[in-house]
């Protein structure tokens, strides 16, 4: 099948592990015929916005890129951004299956008039929720509440599926655009299947343990993502670790630290708090690997549905509208942001080795986690998963 993903609501990078380079990798890897087309904005290495001087290209993954200039004045941070040409150049490319990333930009119009013209399939994903969106009277009910609301109702007849790729963005797509919970599912954020085979064997596991010095008695816990005042969860986290003051009980950190908590945070590095530092996609998946039982105290991210895909017990902050990554007892929720609890967790766990810690490892190998696996989610983007009957 022909498939055109459009990735017109904000920058497109290259060669990045995010949801819109994953699903059309795998896509293509299943044997599609892929484009993109997208904006000539892109992210840096460096967090920073670049302009991005190419029309057609093909990226690493063998996936054509089409990327388009915009009729307003070229800003990407614009709210309402317009672009050249996405009527034709969407006819030239006759799809068989259209995707659209995200749903929050005027141009939708023009695929509704495509689709209403041409028998195509079309699926649209919501990445907004109440986390990072309607966060304010504008927002919630102009922009979300009428603008994008109208967008997507006008669109709605011609969609084979909405997918919120959150429970809590299913529910937005529902609570704010009226859209009937019979036309969404959830359709999953996951792991990179390649980087799986490659970086999360047992050789990597236990080349990774001797190159941090780990025994084979010390139980060893990961947590990874910016560490910031939005994360201070992190903090308490290490906090724990300290308290137990058990040299077989380890945490190992990655990611950036925001200079506002870095005294704070080196303070409580020591033998047992280790500091990776900053660490790239292959870096983490390697961390990950390494672990016993990985943390994340804090907000959700992408890390979380990786790790349910690696296979990693997991304990998470609840919050409301995340806990699909329960894939049935592979997760350990926290709720009172405290040093006691975790303590009283990861001892418990530490303790009950045996019996508690090898049911929740168990329950972190059942079949489920492969649905977090990009080559699955990529089939059910575009309705060609085989069902059971």
């Amino acid at each position: 099948m022909k498939v055109l993903n459009i990735c017109l609501s904000g920058p497109f990078s290259d060669g990045w592990n995010y949801q819109d380079n994953l699903l059309t990798k795998y896509q293509k890897i299943n044997g599609n015929d892929v484009t993109i087309i997208a904006p000539k904005w892109s992210w840096n290495s460096k967090g920073e916005l670049q302009f991005i001087d190419k029309d057609i290209y093909y990226n690493e993954d063998g996936v054509k890129i089409i990327r388009l200039n915009m009729k307003n004045k070229e800003n990407i941070n614009k709210k309402f951004k317009r672009y050249c040409n996405l009527y034709n150049v969407i006819e030239q490319e006759a799809p068989d299956v259209l995707f659209v990333h995200g749903c929050q930009f005027l141009d939708l119009k023009y695929v509704s008039k495509y689709v209403k013209n041409h028998k195509v399939l079309l699926f649209i994903d919501n990445h907004a929720d109440f986390s990072n969106s309607a966060t304010n009277f504008f927002s919630k009910y102009i922009l979300h509440g009428i603008i994008w609301r109208h967008n997507v109702r006008n669109i709605k007849p011609y969609v084979n599926k909405f997918y919120g790729v959150l429970p809590a963005r299913v529910d937005f797509l529902h609570n704010v655009y009226g859209i009937p919970m019979s036309s969404i599912e959830l359709l999953v954020m996951g792991a990179d299947d390649e980087y799986i085979k490659k970086y999360c064997t047992n050789d990597n596991y236990l080349s990774m343990r001797k190159k941090y010095h780990i025994r084979n008695d010390d139980f060893v816990i990961v947590t990874g993502g910016k560490i910031d005042h939005a994360k201070l969860q992190t903090l308490t986290l290490m906090k724990s670790i300290k308290a137990l003051d058990n040299k077989k009980i380890k945490l190992f950190v990655f990611g950036s630290v925001d200079k506002s908590v870095k005294s704070e945070f080196d303070s409580l590095c020591d033998e047992n708090t280790i500091y990776l530092g900053w660490a790239d996609t292959i870096m983490a998946y390697e961390f990950f690997n390494m672990a016993d039982l990985v943390a994340f105290p804090g907000r959700h991210s992408v890390f979380w549905e990786q790790v349910v895909a690696i296979g990693k017990p997991m304990i998470c902050k609840y919050w409301e509208g995340t806990t699909h990554i329960d894939i049935g007892g592979n997760v350990i929720f926290l709720y009172n942001d405290s040093v006691e609890e975790y303590k009283t967790i990861i001892n418990d766990l530490y303790l009950n080795i045996d019996d508690k810690y090898t049911l929740l490892l168990n329950n972190s190998k059942k079949n489920e986690k492969n649905e977090f696996l990009y080559s699955e989610i990529a089939k059910k983007s575009i309705g060609s998963e085989k069902k059971n009957v």
